[in-house]
């Protein structure tokens, strides 16, 4: 979940309609563009392709699978291979579901103010003009000409991620490129398929119901249990 939360935050940015940017704007300008596309966009779902190196070794691993997003806080990412994994927010619990270990975790959401994780922000909670210093920087080597690229720091350090570097098409912000840092050195990646915004997703869409059998672990003092049934999470 942590990779999952630290490389998501400027997916948004890339749903609305493209919007026309003079190529010699400001950083300030592009920053403040981005925001005011974010702010149009209520829900929208995607294919994804999620890619992270990292460790000792620089290791890489390739997840695929799907996602819904509804602001402000719902959250639905299933993954199907090469491990099947779920992650669902309702606003107000995060739910991690891992099949293999016949485990689920159940944290809180935190309440408000500035996003904790880039994937509350992407979820509706902050704002990449308040809670971001943005500065420009060469855009990598395989991208497109005509793009500029974003270095995203989080202006209250974070636990699960440093920085974001954001590229994106000089007119049109439409999304090119998205990496993320986290702590560890490690680096992550998504490309996102068939990505549809503002399809009318409802609460229901965000219900998780905690299957028969499995281990279940809460943030609540660390409580731990097994459920033997069908317990719809809420």
């Amino acid at each position: 979940m942590k990779r999952l939360a630290a490389t998501v935050v400027a997916l948004v940015l890339m749903l609305t309609a493209p919007h026309r940017l003079a190529a010699q704007s400001s950083v300030a300008d592009l920053v403040a563009a981005l925001q005011k596309q974010y702010d149009t966009v209520r829900d929208f779902s995607a294919d994804f392709e999620h890619v992270y190196t990292g460790g000792v070794l620089r290791k890489q691993l390739i997840e695929r699978g799907r996602m819904l997003i509804k602001k402000p806080g719902k959250m639905r990412w299933e993954y199907t291979a090469p491990e099947k994994k779920t992650f669902v927010s309702d606003g107000v619990k995060l739910y991690s579901y891992l099949p293999a270990d016949r485990q689920v975790m159940v944290t809180s959401v935190p309440p408000g103010g500035p996003a904790t994780t880039p994937a509350l922000f992407l979820a509706g909670q902050g704002s990449l003009t308040r809670d971001f210093t943005a500065t420009e920087v060469t855009p990598p080597r395989a991208a497109a000409g005509g793009s500029r690229a974003l270095k995203l720091v989080p202006k209250t350090p974070q636990a699960e991620f440093e920085s974001l570097v954001l590229t994106v098409d000089g007119r049109t912000l439409g999304l090119r490129g998205l990496e993320s840092v986290d702590a560890q050195g490690g680096t992550s990646s998504f490309l996102f398929i068939n990505l549809k915004e503002n399809v009318g997703l409802t609460d229901k869409d965000f219900a998780f119901s905690i299957p028969r059998g499995v281990d279940v672990i809460t943030d609540d003092a660390g409580a731990r249990g097994r459920t033997s049934g069908g317990v719809s999470a809420r």
